[in-house]
């Protein structure tokens, strides 16, 4: 058993955006000792946005890719140690189709105390503007990149929202959009409904 608490703090989802999190999030960011991120360099400059005063090198600092073996045992380690941790995604919620989830597993397995933080999430963002059913809907992930594999993805996906009046959402990573785009425009049957 731990006493450390672990702070799920959101990020802009783009650096305009520093309305979008809330102020309490600031304190959240000043109780903690460590941070674990996925990109040491941008969080560094996020949490310089929220905290003006931070000492960014008074701070450990771990870099979560896919969250490695090293890295669980780092944030294990810190755990042990009754460390205060921050987990900080690169864009949006930490844990939601993000490597830090897999460190709140162990967190959650160790007996710390999880807190998550509102904030910014695309994924929300999305479905709210969209106009689709909000009642049902399920997360996906990421879509396979080999291109066969994609598009059975996506006709599964289509006959699965139409069989269960369920809205499928799912993510690409910016520099994939427009294929992406152009795959679900050749592969989806004209009268399903598309938003993105």
């Amino acid at each position: 058993m731990t006493s450390s608490k672990i702070y799920l703090i959101p990020s802009f989802l783009h650096e305009s955006a520093t309305q979008t999190i809330p102020a309490y999030v600031t304190d959240a960011v000043r109780n903690c000792q460590c941070f674990f991120v996925e990109n040491e360099r941008s969080a560094r400059r996020f949490l310089k946005q929220l905290w003006k005063e931070m000492v960014i090198d008074d701070y450990q600092w771990f870099t979560i890719h896919k969250a490695e073996e090293e890295v669980q045992q780092a944030f294990s380690d810190m755990l042990k140690q009754n460390k205060n941790i921050g987990i900080i995604s690169e864009a949006g919620c930490p844990g939601v189709a993000d490597p830090g989830q897999l460190l709140i597993g162990v967190a959650q397995r160790a007996g710390a105390t999880v807190m998550p933080l509102v904030g910014p999430s695309s994924i929300l963002l999305a479905l709210m503007g969209s106009g689709m059913n909000g009642q049902q809907f399920r997360f996906n992930g990421y879509l396979p990149i080999d291109a066969g594999q994609r598009i059975k993805a996506l006709k599964d996906l289509e006959s699965g929202s139409a069989r269960h009046h369920c809205t499928e959402i799912f993510i690409e990573t910016p520099y994939r959009n427009n294929q992406l785009v152009e795959t679900i425009l050749k592969t989806l049957h004209p009268i399903t409904p598309i938003n993105g």
